[in-house]
C-alpha cells in the first residue's frame, strides 16, 4: 500500500504538470465529437495559450511545451494504470477495502454522516478515534476516488486516442464524443486535484510529521481494521 501510494503521488504530480502544459496549448473545451479554434466553445479557461492560432483574448502566447508534455503525459498515464491495478488487486487480496474503506454498519446512518460533516465544518481538532480510524466521510471519499474518479479519468483519457476511437468507438460514443471526453477528463482531473488539497489539509490537521513517518518508515496507525 505504501509503495503504490508514493508511486501514485509521483505519477499524479507528473500528470498534473504535463496536463497543464497540454491545456495551455488549447484552453477551450467543447462538447461532441469535434471542436477547434473556429468552433464556439462550451467554456474556456481564462489563460493565455501557447499557440497563436488559438483565440484566448491575450495579445501574447506562451512558450509551446506541448510536444514533450504529451509524450510524458501518456507514459505517466500508463504508469498510473499499472500502479492502480496493483493497488486494487492488493486491496482485494488483503481485504483492505472491506475492512478499512467500506463504512461500518453504525456509520451508514444519515445521523452519523451528518455529525461527521458538522464536525468538519467546525474545523474541530481530531479526537483519539479520528487518529485511529477513518470516519464515514473519509471512507466514502476514498471509495469514490479509487473506484469512480480514477477510472473515469483513465477512461476519458483513453477516449481521446484516435486508435481507441477506431478500435472501440462505443467507448467514445458513450461519453458523447472525443471532445466531450476531453471536457469530462478536465473535470475529473480537477476533482482529483481538489481531493489532493483536502487530503493534504487533513494530514496537516492530524499531525503532518507523524503521518509522513507512518507512511514511510513505521507501521501506520491511521486505520483500525474491523474484524
Amino acid at each position: 500500500m505504501r509503495t503504490t501510494h508514493w508511486i501514485t503521488v509521483l505519477v499524479f504530480l507528473t500528470l498534473l504538470l504535463t496536463g497543464v502544459e497540454i491545456l495551455l496549448s488549447h484552453p477551450r473545451f467543447y462538447w461532441g465529437e469535434t471542436g477547434h479554434s473556429r468552433t464556439e466553445p462550451l467554456f474556456r479557461i481564462p489563460v493565455p495559450s501557447s499557440r497563436s492560432t488559438v483565440p484566448s483574448g491575450y495579445s501574447y502566447v506562451l512558450p509551446d511545451q506541448n510536444g514533450w508534455s504529451r509524450y510524458l503525459h501518456f507514459e505517466a498515464a500508463w504508469a498510473l494504470v499499472i500502479t492502480g491495478l496493483l493497488y486494487v488487486l492488493a486491496g482485494l487480496w488483503s481485504h483492505h477495502f472491506r475492512r478499512n474503506l467500506f463504512p461500518a454498519p453504525e456509520d451508514r446512518t444519515w445521523r452519523a454522516f451528518r455529525m461527521v460533516i458538522a464536525k468538519h465544518l467546525r474545523f474541530a481538532p481530531p479526537d483519539d478515534h479520528d487518529l485511529r480510524s477513518y470516519n464515514a466521510l473519509q471512507r466514502i471519499t476514498y471509495l469514490v476516488v479509487v473506484f469512480a474518479l480514477f477510472p473515469l479519468v483513465i477512461w476519458t483519457g483513453l477516449a481521446m486516442s484516435p486508435r481507441l476511437d477506431a478500435a472501440m468507438p462505443f467507448l467514445v460514443d458513450i461519453l458523447g464524443g472525443r471532445q466531450s471526453a476531453r471536457t469530462l477528463h478536465f473535470f475529473a482531473s480537477a476533482a482529483l486535484v481538489l481531493f489532493l488539497l483536502v487530503h493534504l489539509a487533513m494530514v496537516a490537521l492530524t499531525g503532518f510529521v507523524g503521518r509522513m513517518r507512518e507512511m514511510i518508515i513505521s507501521s501506520p496507525a491511521v486505520v483500525q481494521e474491523r474484524p
